[in-house]
């Protein structure tokens, strides 16, 4: 039996995977920002700095809801093809 999914098409959980990998980068990005202030010795960056640096954790997250969503589907699909 041929399956009928492109292998080009997003699985379930794929958008999950690259909306949590580009929060975590965008979170990345302002822990950079938020730290160089303390090697340069510059004036530090207001308080909100640090909670875009929060999103790090959130995109880590996200990810891995995705990741899961994905493997749950894959034993489904596995479950149901074994019958």
């Amino acid at each position: 039996m041929r399956d009928k999914t492109q292998t080009n098409s997003a699985g379930p959980g794929d958008g999950l995977i690259r909306a949590g990998a580009v929060v975590f980068f965008i979170g990345a990005v302002a822990t950079l920002v938020t730290v160089a202030p303390l090697f340069l010795g510059t004036k530090p960056f207001p308080t909100y700095m640090f909670g875009l640096s929060m999103l790090m954790g959130v995109g880590f997250l996200v990810a891995g809801a995705g990741v899961l969503r994905s493997v749950a589907a894959g034993r489904r699909q596995a479950r149901g093809a074994s019958r």
